[in-house]
């Protein structure tokens, strides 16, 4: 499920080397979405 949820088989790796990988807007990488956030948090608090 994660493989498919964060797309990881997509080859974005190689400009990710460079610069670092967290915090950038430029690559629209699927770790840095924050559109299921209210769902984990639901979840996680038992609601």
């Amino acid at each position: 499920a994660l493989i498919r949820t964060l797309d990881l088989r997509r080859p974005i790796y190689r400009p990710t080397a460079c610069y670092g990988h967290f915090g950038r807007d430029d690559l629209d990488l699927p770790w840095e979405k924050t559109d299921k956030a209210s769902i984990l948090k639901t979840e996680a608090l038992g609601k």
